[in-house]
């Protein structure tokens, strides 16, 4: 392995981030993790909040649930801690005391902690949130999500890993170092997180004023993996992450309501729809190989023919189960009509649709956000075609709510969120990112 400085960060007293050999041949493609953290692995071992079935069951053997009452005891366990969105054991009145004090002895129900959380005029939520420590060398990981309501939907936007592991050159959050992978208990602590503060749970009542959808439904009806870090490098986590978001008794979020989204870990597409079939969306940003290298250095390792084809062959894709192509609008360097013509003919016989979404600069990026002429020409040129081309509206933009603009280091993002506001820079930074239907 070799090891390059964090210039990302124009930091030259970063700490150096481990690279491939074959990554720094290509260019600087990817970082390494700093912690590494088994998947399944529960930090703290002491929450039983995000934890799956089996997972629960070995917590209950451990106390010394026999084995003939496990079934029953899990099942006990995921209506009160998913469907009630229980915080005590004590109030699982369908289990016996004795066994209540064992669970609380041994356990808790204990949420990560929500150091902050802001709202924007437009609704939009966002928290940053601190996970437990994983050992002597982790303080806790910092991660964001956003919650984005709308009238007849809410969805929110969760971080797969700390930092990313990617480094794709309009992206933000692509500066950061790559911490860690969340586990998939972390994962979903954050459905859990918003639930609890939007009061998402039977005979629970939303915050005053808040806004949340009207329709009758659950106030989180649909989740987007477009969050903090690249999904896909941390797939057996979101897979399992997944499971328990749409377990019929606990939290019954619709797979067809779960969107990930991936710049392009072709290895991995197949085994997601195969898996997890939830929707599937992909980080464009580029038709031809030369700039999709520069914006989104992995397209040297899996470049744009072989990532097509790896969408004309995941799993599910049908005309009701289109794939989501996610296209940045750079002025000057992704937005021609010769652009927009390159890529109607890329995606010929792939059920699509294409979010294109608005840049706003960020300190430091070297791109301008194309003119809103532009974005209409080419957004016509596709819809002729026949793909359905919305322009996404930017999203809690006076709190830094966008995804793809989310951080991990709480003092630096505070000092950023100052000078861009005192700006007048958009909060998006990287981009405003299309929200699953």
């Amino acid at each position: 392995m070799a090891t390059v400085l964090d210039i990302a960060k124009r930091n030259p007293n970063a700490a150096p981030v481990a690279v491939s050999d074959a990554a720094r041949a290509a260019g600087f493609i990817e970082k390494t993790a700093e912690l590494t953290v088994a998947a399944g692995a529960a930090p703290g071992g002491a929450s039983l909040v995000g934890l799956t079935r089996d997972q629960l069951k070995d917590s209950l053997s451990q106390i010394g649930v026999p084995e003939r009452e496990l079934k029953m005891r899990v099942a006990q366990l995921w209506h009160w801690i998913y469907f009630r969105g229980a915080r005590d054991f004590a109030e699982m009145t369908n289990m016996g005391k004795e066994l209540r004090t064992k669970l609380a002895a041994a356990y808790t129900l204990a949420r990560p902690q929500v150091v902050s959380e802001q709202v924007s005029k437009d609704g939009t939520r966002k928290w940053l949130i601190r996970m437990a420590s994983t050992g002597p060398l982790d303080k806790g990981a910092e991660i964001e999500c956003v919650y984005i309501p709308e009238v007849d939907r809410g969805t929110l936007c969760v971080s797969s890993q700390v930092g990313c592991t990617l480094t794709c050159s309009f992206c933000h959050t692509g500066t950061q170092r790559l911490v860690r992978n969340l586990i998939s208990a972390e994962i979903v602590a954050q459905l859990i997180v918003a639930r609890d503060s939007i009061g998402d749970w039977p005979g629970a009542t939303p915050p005053e004023g808040a806004f949340v959808p009207s329709d009758g439904g659950r106030f989180v009806s649909n989740i987007v993996f477009m969050g903090m870090g690249e999904p896909l490098y941390n797939t057996d986590n979101v897979v399992a992450a997944i499971d328990v978001m749409s377990d019929g008794e606990g939290l019954t979020l619709s797979r067809r309501r779960i969107t990930v989204s991936t710049s392009g870990v072709v290895p991995q597409m197949e085994r997601l729809g195969a898996e997890a079939n939830t929707m599937l969306a992909i980080s464009l940003h580029a038709v031809r190989d030369e700039l999709r290298d520069e914006l989104v250095p992995i397209n040297r390792k899996y470049d744009i023919k072989q990532l097509l084809d790896a969408c004309r062959a995941y799993p599910g894709l049908s005309n009701a189960r289109r794939i989501t192509f996610e296209y940045v609008m750079l002025k000057g360097v992704n937005d021609s009509d010769a652009d927009a013509r390159k890529l109607v003919q890329l995606l010929k016989g792939i059920p699509a649709k294409i979010n294109l979404i608005p840049f706003n600069p960020w300190p430091g990026s070297k791109y301008e956000c194309s003119d809103w002429e532009r974005i209409e020409r080419f957004s016509e040129i596709v819809f002729r075609a026949g793909y359905a081309s919305p322009v996404r509206t930017p999203r809690g933009r006076d709190i830094l709510a966008a995804c793809g603009q989310l951080k991990s280091e709480t003092e630096k993002l505070r000092a950023r969120a100052r000078m861009m506001a005192e700006q007048g820079i958009g909060a998006e930074g990287v981009y405003a990112v299309g929200i699953g239907e």
